[in-house]
């Protein structure tokens, strides 16, 4: 793949995943700002639950898309970090941050 076209695709990426975190950010303050108990106990618990999850998942993505970029410099971006098989463009095209072929990722099951 064109260096330019996947820093613009990890860029795409990075910014994706930056709104979410920041949205994440001002949920949380608009939560916090209700004063009123008991309305939204289990409701406001769940939705704290499920937050601080998304957050964990955004927190590995945004690792993902800084691995990627990392391995753009060091010029082996698009190519497996398991076996060094190119990486088709297709696949760097929907997963930008794709670590490993198809094949391999489904070897080694759900990440």
């Amino acid at each position: 793949m064109d260096p330019d076209r996947a820093r613009q695709l990890l860029a795409q990426e990075r910014e994706r995943i930056e709104r979410s975190i920041a949205g994440l950010d001002g949920a949380e303050r608009d939560a916090s700002e209700q004063n009123e108990p008991g309305e939204r106990g289990s409701e406001e618990l769940y939705q704290k639950e499920f937050d601080a999850g998304l957050t964990v998942d955004l927190d590995k993505q945004l690792a993902a898309v800084e691995r990627a970029e990392e391995r753009l410099a060091q010029g082996t971006y698009g190519l497996s970090v398991e076996s060094g098989t190119p990486i088709p463009d297709e696949r760097l095209e929907a997963v930008p941050t794709a670590e490993r072929t198809f094949a391999e990722q489904e070897a080694r099951g759900p990440s």
